[in-house]
């Protein structure tokens, strides 16, 4: 819609279109394109397609074929961050293979780093190929089924171990890079609110840690991202644990889902600076006063990302057609959107569809103007998290900086199960009110028999243990909006 040009690369399966480098780089010759700007996902971490990109005579927006094989590899990033001196996550510095001649030496390293621990994908990032174990009996299913999703998302299917510490808050660094080698800190992001290991809500500043915690964490990364030669935008991504010690996680060698939130903090707009760095230009001004300010934050801005998802089905996706549309506006509020009325949400990609970005003086006045926006959201057809953020923005211990990579599972899927277990009551009883439309004989009101209060299958949702107005529910399902009471 807002592009001059869209090309079709290809049938919807990514690996017959987004993941073939071929078909990227003919698009932007055809149209005349002298640069190539990665995204998010598919091929933005590969440095095989930066290297086909340069090749092709096209400036690839984003660090060098060179600094993305050293630090977009997960193992080879875990290896230049240990040989920088920067504390790393235990695990494996080497593929964790789960052909059945090396499982024997999987285990041995599984038992060595202890349980529970994480299968981890080598390639990408936004928890694809991630699996949890717990025992030594459950790694060959989880190398498998994490490889297999990983060469799926990625196209390299390349596996590795790593401890799993908890529980720990996980918060990142906004990098950039310059021709000369200079790497300045933009600040961090909190991202701990996660379901399977994706991002649903992140925050900057990182609540509760102090000016020397900040300025050692800034450090870590600016370290790492030196020894790496990133140019152009990286993050550099670190677990805090309840000691208040911080671990190397990964660095990704592009821009995030979330970068937003770090443009509203610092004032500064990233895409921009990434294209001049591509450009061949030096830092702007703005970037190398944000990067002074990064220390001391004098704002805090608060993203949540809306996805076609149930957060009352642990988060399954949910495609369908858009009908009304809605979002927010006015001073501190910021939609990044990729649809609108009437739009598909088709199965076969991510189901982010919009993200939801707030900015004020301080964490109390953030969270206060992210819950007048969320109330502010209207959209139909599909199902949406918008139910889980303004659970979360009214949740006392969010409020409080209660966070942990555990946080959903803790406050919200208690209250997901309950309600899915209410969900089957009210299904059952609607089941039963039909079959004795179909079966019994009508009763004049009044008289044994009389249906009463319950007249049909559509009435046995009346009633809802909320206090609210019954028959919200069902009502919800006909215009297809939330399915949760606000």
């Amino acid at each position: 819609r807002m592009a001059d040009q869209a090309v079709r690369l290809g049938p919807a399966p990514a690996a017959d279109s987004y993941l073939r480098a071929d078909l990227v780089i003919e698009a932007a010759q055809r149209t005349g394109a002298e640069a190539i700007h990665p995204g998010y996902g598919f091929l933005s971490e590969r440095a095989s397609f930066a290297e086909a990109v340069e090749a092709a005579g096209l400036l690839f927006v984003g660090p060098s074929a060179a600094a993305i094989a050293r630090v977009g590899d997960k193992l080879a990033a875990r290896r230049l961050a240990i040989a920088a001196g920067v504390p790393v996550v235990p695990g494996t510095l080497a593929p964790a293979i789960g052909r059945p001649e090396e499982l024997p030496a999987a285990v041995a390293d599984a038992e060595r780093i202890g349980f529970p621990l994480l299968v981890k994908t080598a390639a990408g990032g936004g928890g694809r190929g991630m699996r949890r174990v717990d025992r030594p009996a459950e790694l060959p299913a989880a190398l498998a089924a994490g490889a297999a999703e990983a060469a799926a998302a990625f196209g390299d299917g390349t596996v590795y171990l790593e401890k799993l510490i908890a529980p720990a808050r996980h918060i990142e660094v906004q990098l950039l890079g310059g021709a000369d080698g200079t790497v300045i800190a933009l600040g961090e992001r909190d991202c701990s609110l996660q379901r399977r290991h994706q991002k649903l809500v992140e925050e900057s500043p990182a609540p509760g840690i102090t000016a020397a915690e900040r300025r050692a964490l800034h450090a870590m990364a600016v370290h790492v991202g030196e020894v790496a030669g990133l140019r152009n935008a990286s993050t550099a991504e670190f677990l805090f644990d309840m000691d208040r010690q911080f671990w190397f996680l990964e660095v990704n060698t592009r821009l995030q889902v979330e970068h937003g939130v770090t443009e509203l903090v610092a004032d500064l707009d990233l895409v921009r600076e990434q294209l001049r760095i591509a450009a061949g230009r030096p830092f702007s001004a703005a970037a190398l006063a944000a990067a002074r300010r990064a220390d001391e934050p004098e704002r805090h801005a608060i993203e949540v990302r809306i996805s076609a998802e149930d957060p009352i089905r642990a988060f399954a996706p949910e495609p369908g057609t858009i009908g009304r549309w809605r979002m927010p506006s006015g001073p501190g509020v910021r939609v990044d959107a990729a649809v609108e009325a009437g739009e598909p949400v088709p199965p076969d990609y991510d189901p982010l569809i919009a993200k939801l970005l707030v900015v004020d003086a301080d964490r109390d006045a953030a969270i206060e103007r992210l819950d007048r926006a969320l109330d502010e959201v209207e959209v139909t057809g599909i199902q949406t998290t918008l139910p889980f953020h303004r659970f979360v923005a009214r949740h006392a211990g969010f409020r409080a900086a209660e966070l942990s990579t555990a946080w959903v599972e803790e406050e919200w899927e208690p209250i997901a199960a309950a309600d899915r277990a209410h969900a089957l009551t009210i299904a059952s009883r609607a089941a039963a009110a039909a079959a004795t439309e179909r079966v019994a004989p009508a009763s004049p009101p009044g008289e044994p028999g009389a249906a009463g209060p319950v007249t049909s299958a559509r009435d046995a949702t009346l009633g809802d243990r909320s206090g609210r107005p019954s028959g919200w529910r069902e009502a919800a399902r006909v215009d297809a909006t939330d399915r949760w009471p606000r």
